[in-house]
């Protein structure tokens, strides 16, 4: 039994001695030279419903002074309003510190993906890219009808009329109705501002395009809501340039952090009609 005990000590050991070496090299590869020639890539995917990694990360890459520029890869259709003007007043700090910054739009740059899209330098779409649905959507479940036939109510106490308000176990009232289009019209607006204070487009100009439609980004380019057509390695270049980098830039960009919790979240938000705003193309 002793020795058995003994066995898996030393087990133990060792698997704690394997994670504390591998943790190690992942610093010293982390802390490595990096260049005055160095180009940062954040990469942004899925649906936005967090901001802190990107924030955290555009902080980082603001403050050292051998990163001479930053390119943002975009790959999400959106997300919580929220979590996507937290990440666009990032990118707006980083471009005030002197930052340049690049946006690369992959597949998908939709909504909030455009909205943190706006501040930078220069956005480069490929002629495919779905972009644009500029607006606000809000979606809740009602289920007040299929409760009742499985026999089952809920009672609700509130302190005022609106506590309540977005309920799947009622029908919105019409001044509620009213309070809701009023409030996602005002965050539609402060998507249209952005736009108007980035892309340096008049109001007019944008309004008939910012109905929720998508376009490509092939068109969004016609429209001025992008400034070139590019792949991810053609942005890579722009940004070399932008930066007066004449020589093979140094890429560095943040290892993805493993988290199931993460991915099951992301991957199911928009499944999940949940009474808030969200900048997202769905």
């Amino acid at each position: 039994m002793k020795k058995q005990t003994l066995i898996i000590i030393i087990v133990l050991a060792v698997i704690v001695y394997i994670f504390s070496l591998i943790t190690i090299i992942g610093l010293v590869r982390k802390s490595s030279f990096i260049s005055s020639n160095t180009i940062a890539v954040i990469e942004v995917e899925g649906i936005i419903y967090d901001s802190k990694s990107i924030v955290r990360q555009l902080k980082n890459y603001t403050k050292n002074p051998l990163i001479k520029g930053i390119l943002i890869r975009i790959d999400s259709p959106g997300g919580g309003v929220a979590a996507s003007q937290e990440i666009y007043t990032e990118v707006k700090n980083a471009k005030a510190k002197g930052k340049k910054i690049v946006v690369s739009m992959g597949a998908v740059a939709a909504s909030g993906g455009y909205y943190i899209a706006c501040p930078a330098d220069i956005i480069v779409a490929n002629p495919g890219t779905l972009t644009g649905s500029i607006g606000v959507i809000m979606q809740f479940p009602i289920v007040d009808e299929l409760l009742k036939k499985v026999g089952v109510r809920f009672e609700t106490v509130k302190s005022r009329e609106h506590k309540d308000i977005g309920s799947p176990f009622r029908t919105l009232t019409d001044k509620e109705r009213k309070l809701l289009d009023e409030m996602t019209t005002d965050i539609y607006n402060q998507f249209i501002e952005a736009i108007e204070q980035n892309r340096n487009l008049p109001r007019e100009k944008i309004l008939p395009y910012a109905d929720g439609r998508i376009f490509s980004g092939q068109q969004a380019l016609s429209y001025g809501l992008v400034d070139s057509l590019g792949s991810y390695e053609d942005a890579i270049k722009i940004t070399a340039n932008l930066c007066g980098i004449t020589k093979e830039p140094q890429i560095i960009k943040e290892r993805p952090r493993f988290s199931l919790l993460n991915r099951i979240v992301s991957r199911s938000l928009n499944r999940l009609l949940l009474p808030i705003p969200l900048y997202l193309y769905r």
